[in-house]
């Protein structure tokens, strides 16, 4: 495995054949989710074809007052796990390498995607994460590129902006990895004090809830939901929202089909998102 390139990777394939090159982006402090991510690509890139693995704390993706600065990080560590995960190249590049004139002037716009839900919470998030997928698309050249849909937001604005924009990629989504009592994995998980990591699990418990009322309709599936969010101790609420899969617009009363909950909340002073696929049906009225 190789690792700290500084630059543009060669073309995807081996002497054995051709293949295909997987693109797994990651800011570091890797957990079994990120793994699988790898362990996904592995098999999308074939025997022949290459798995990178790309390590960049991108501060376009912070706002003011964001953890950037404390955000963990643990290139040695990230690397000694994806050595047995079937990775093939680590891009770790520093700033100037992704960014060489300082912040970029222009940037990718997620458009209204960005401006609902976590966009609203974090204005300019989604621009940044679109920016540097795209910087990093650019210098890593994958075919394929694989994403984690707990980050259900970002997975439909990057989805967008390679169509929108002609990218020759092709985007994978995978599903979330949790732990064997529903908590999401996430990097942000090792904030948690043991005490938070009790309530965090409010979060995974609320979108069962939802899940189960899919049968009452939407408002069914939101109050559900809320109700166990409204009961739970040290939860924040930032947004619960059941969207339409491809707008991420909220679904009318009267819609049936497939859907997204999605939840943002603070625990402590840690923020967490969490997602359900969610297929609803219309309420019966009796």
């Amino acid at each position: 495995m190789r690792w700290a390139i500084a630059g543009p990777l060669d073309s995807a394939g081996s002497d054995a054949g051709p293949g295909k090159r997987a693109v797994v982006m990651t800011m570091g402090a890797l957990h079994d989710g990120h793994l699988e991510l790898v362990r996904r690509a592995s098999e999308e890139a074939g025997p022949n074809g290459q798995v990178v693995v790309t390590i960049f704390v991108n501060p376009l993706q912070f706002g003011a007052g964001e953890d950037l600065d404390t955000y963990p990080r643990d290139l040695d560590g990230d690397v000694a796990k994806l050595a047995g995960a079937g990775a093939d190249v680590v891009f770790a590049p520093a700033p100037e390498v992704v960014y060489p004139d300082g912040d970029p002037v222009v940037r990718v716009s997620a458009g209204h995607i960005g401006d609902v839900l976590e966009g609203e919470h974090r204005p300019g998030h989604l621009d940044g994460v679109l920016t540097v997928v795209l910087k990093l698309m650019h210098l890593v050249r994958p075919d394929v590129a694989l994403f984690g849909e707990k980050d259900a937001q970002q997975l439909l604005a990057v989805r967008r902006m390679v169509r929108d924009l002609e990218v020759s990629v092709e985007v994978v989504g995978v599903p979330t990895v949790r732990e064997p009592d529903g908590l999401a994995l996430s990097s942000r998980n090792a904030y948690l004090s043991a005490d938070e990591r009790e309530q965090a699990l409010a979060l995974s418990r609320a979108l069962r809830a939802g899940e189960a009322a899919a049968g009452s309709g939407p408002a069914g599936v939101i109050n559900a939901a809320r109700e166990v969010l409204d009961e739970a101790d040290g939860v924040v609420v930032d947004y619960l929202a059941l969207v339409d899969p491809v707008t991420v617009d909220a679904v009318t009363d009267d819609y049936s089909g497939h859907a997204l909950l999605l939840v943002a909340a603070r625990v402590g002073t840690t923020r967490l998102i969490d997602n359900q696929a969610i297929e609803v049906s219309p309420e019966v009225q009796r």
